[in-house]
């Protein structure tokens, strides 16, 4: 599936890109007839879609599987939760005397915290992780997910800082220019609730995320990533600093996660370890594997299914069995799981390099491209070796 690009068709990409400005804008309003709850599906969408983003440097363009990239999504979170809340000020003396009046930061101080935190946090899972590959990768980082998770939920005592499995409440949400996106606003005598205002805030950073992935995957430090994917061996003989790459990677990817967790943690407005288990790891690498590792769209395509759609299940399972059989036969929750996991085996079976995978090398289009290119070369050339052979 290709768009027009700019380059070759720009009235058309200009059109393309302004009806999809358009929907995007009306989409919450249009999701909204049907309830809040809708958007609010939607606005989770987006979140996993920049989890997906930071994940997908990490397994789609250096090949490194990560299956504790929920501790990322942690760390930006509790951080945001920390900075933001009564936790710190109600048990330590010396910040409440500081801060008569509690912690409340600002979202541009907070959020890049997050994920500069959470990219430190990256680098320190790639470091002793570097020569390792395959299986033993995955035990790593799947011990390192759960060390984090149980290591908040344990942080209680002696000292309380991260509250424990009763986690942290009353979190601000995240205000802009004096405008909070928590509560109802009014532009134009319009109300915006809430959900909407995290929607577009939602959507402007999966935007900026989306454009630097794509720029990340076009750089040079891109390419070396789809190097040491393809072969570390080769890569390494080429002169590539495999080291330093994977850990630009781990963190790189990270720091996405980070951002995506202070967003959860603003939007919740709670957060305790159980929102950051293994499932939620397992979750997030199937939206990448799902979709397509490495290409972005996909990437993108593979964490709205993967999310919206079991989403949706909770809702219609129950009335659609009502409709046909007149009872509840299925509980929607084990339907919806039951659907997820058949889902990923069917497209494993008929779809194993995605829903939407990257165009590879040596496939018709590209034959064809090469011969239209083949074809002109050789008609200039014509022309030189004719003037060429006269005296």
């Amino acid at each position: 599936m290709q768009f027009p690009s700019f380059k070759d068709n720009p009235v058309a990409a200009y059109g393309a890109t302004a009806v999809i400005t358009l929907v995007l804008l009306a989409l919450p309003f249009a999701a909204g007839t049907q309830g809040n709850g809708w958007v609010r599906i939607i606005d989770f969408a987006l979140l996993y879609v920049m989890l997906a983003l930071g994940l997908n440097i990490v397994v789609g363009y250096a090949g490194l599987l990560d299956l504790g990239y929920v501790a990322f999504y942690a760390v930006g979170a509790y951080l945001y939760a920390l900075l933001s809340s009564p936790q710190l000020s109600e048990n330590f003396e010396f910040i409440r005397q500081m801060f008569p009046n509690g912690l409340h930061n600002s979202i541009w101080l907070v959020v890049p915290l997050g994920a500069g935190l959470a990219a430190l946090f990256g680098a320190l899972l790639g470091a002793p992780t570097l020569r390792l590959r395959g299986d033993y990768l995955a035990i790593v980082t799947l011990g390192f997910g759960e060390i984090v998770r149980i290591f908040l939920n344990n942080l209680n005592s002696p000292i309380n800082i991260t509250n424990g499995p009763q986690g942290i409440t009353n979190i601000d949400p995240i205000e802009i220019a004096g405008v909070s996106l928590g509560k109802t606003q009014t532009f134009f005598d319009i109300e915006v609730p809430s959900v909407y205002l995290y929607y577009y805030l939602f959507l402007i950073l999966a935007i900026i995320i989306i454009i630097i992935t794509i720029r990340l995957q076009d750089s040079r430090l891109g390419r070396a990533w789809m190097a040491i994917r393809e072969d570390e061996i080769a890569a390494k003989a080429m002169g590539i600093n495999t080291r330093n790459v994977k850990l630009l990677a781990f963190a790189m990817g990270a720091s996405f996660g980070g951002v995506a967790g202070a967003m959860f943690a603003s939007f919740q407005g709670f957060v305790s370890p159980e929102s950051f288990t293994l499932m939620e790891s397992v979750v997030i690498v199937s939206m990448v594997v799902l979709g397509g590792m490495g290409h972005v769209p996909g990437v993108i395509l593979g964490a709205i299914l993967l999310y919206a759609i079991p989403e949706v299940l909770r809702y219609v399972a129950k009335p659609a069995q009502l409709a046909i059989f007149g009872q509840e036969l299925i509980a929607p929750e084990a339907l919806r799981m039951l659907l997820f996991g058949l889902s990923m085996v069917l497209i494993m079976l008929y779809r194993p390099a995605g829903l939407w995978p990257a165009r590879q090398h040596g496939t018709a289009a590209d034959t064809d491209a090469d011969a239209d290119a083949d074809d002109r070369a050789s008609r200039e050339a014509k022309p030189a070796a004719t003037g060429a052979g006269q005296p």
